[in-house]
């Protein structure tokens, strides 16, 4: 009978490893939190204008945040 085992390190492991750790992560929630913002405003029918006018922010931040491709937004501008 073969045992099962886990070969090799978890990714979390590498990506600590090889520095990408902390950069990874922040790309990882910053896509959870444009997906999120983005199913919420479908769900209530609500503009980006109206979106950004209710985070207390212009539309340019917030296409920034909105854009998966755009990996500048810090997440700390958003508390």
């Amino acid at each position: 009978m073969i045992k099962e085992r886990n070969i090799g390190s978890t990714l979390e492991s590498f990506l600590r490893k090889e520095g990408n750790y902390e950069v990874t992560q922040a790309t990882a929630i910053k896509s959870v939190i444009s997906w999120q913002l983005q199913e919420t405003m479908k769900k209530q029918h609500i503009s980006k204008s109206e979106t950004a006018r209710r985070m207390n922010t212009s539309r340019a931040p917030l296409d920034r945040l909105l854009d998966p491709e755009n990996d500048k937004v810090q997440l700390d501008t958003l508390y």
